[in-house]
């Protein structure tokens, strides 16, 4: 008998193993996040930060030409590069999950249109501070809802998803 359950996410699939969790990536979108993020997203959150002082930089640049309106929107699109920088802080790519590391599962539902339905996992990493790893699920153009449907059964069947 097969112990391995498994759903697909955005750019792959998560196996859940009676051990662990192992998420992996496929096809083209998947080979990008490979490219971009790896198992560590402290360099997509350093450019985020350039991004986010170069924005700043832009702001004070404007205002001190008189131009209020650009001044205002780049400060906005500033702050809100910076506190999603700061939110993701303690986010984690990693590929792997022990399950006894787990501390909590949160399913975040979809707004239609807008957004994905996704799990948040909060686990202990090797240093022992807890860590929180995105599983994002399908979109809407893929088949989202059915995916989604799937993947709480499954979580919920193997005890990780609970109070849901």
């Amino acid at each position: 008998m097969n112990n391995e359950k498994t759903f697909k996410t955005k750019t792959g699939f998560c196996h859940i193993l009676p051990d662990k969790i192992v998420l992996t990536r496929d096809g083209i979108i998947g080979n990008l996040s490979d490219l971009t993020v790896g198992s560590n997203i402290l360099r997509i959150l350093i450019i985020y930060s350039f991004l986010s002082i170069g924005l700043f930089y832009l702001a004070f640049d404007n205002y001190k030409n008189g131009q209020m309106i650009t001044s205002i929107l780049f400060g906005l699109l500033g702050i809100y590069l910076a506190y999603g920088t700061l939110n993701s802080l303690n986010n984690s790519a990693t590929s792997i999950i022990e399950r006894q590391k787990i501390k909590n599962v949160k399913l975040k539902k979809a707004i239609a249109g807008l957004t994905r339905s996704r799990f948040e996992i909060f686990f202990e990493d090797n240093e022992g501070r807890i860590k929180k790893r995105l599983i994002m699920l399908p979109g809407s153009l893929t088949d989202g809802s059915v995916e989604t449907e799937k993947a709480i059964k499954i979580m919920t069947d193997e005890k990780l998803l609970i109070n849901y």
